[in-house]
């Protein structure tokens, strides 16, 4: 897919997520990309996994460390994994982020266990 090719050696990508009421909450997150699939690791206790238990819809563009739009939107379906598919990811984000991904666990355990979703482009 030509997109994820475009975005691939970007660091960052703000996801849309949405809450019950349907306002929407963007977060820039770290991301890998696989069998054209965008897979991003976080904690199973963040706002944005309680989210998606309840709408798996997202947006996602390119974006700065803090959040800055700098690339189109564009619409997917998010799909949290199963732990066999969240260690996969999770190696993928180490191995692209490196001491910063390990930073980010260690300076995150208190928001739960680690977990991870995929997201298909629309």
């Amino acid at each position: 897919m030509k997109y994820l090719e475009e975005i691939e050696s970007e660091k960052y990508i703000s996801v849309e997520t949405y809450k019950k009421n349907g306002d929407s909450v963007r977060t820039p997150v770290w991301f890998t990309i696989k069998d054209n699939q965008i897979f991003v690791v976080t904690r199973d206790q963040t706002g944005k996994v309680k989210r998606l238990k309840n709408n798996t819809q997202v947006k996602i563009a390119t974006c700065a460390i803090k959040g800055t739009i700098k690339g189109k939107w564009n619409s997917g379906v998010a799909e949290i994994l199963d732990e066999e598919k969240t260690k996969d990811a999770v190696k993928r984000r180490d191995k692209k982020y490196g001491f910063f991904s390990k930073m980010a666990r260690f300076l995150t355990k208190n928001k739960g266990e680690l977990l991870a979703f995929s997201i298909k482009i629309k």
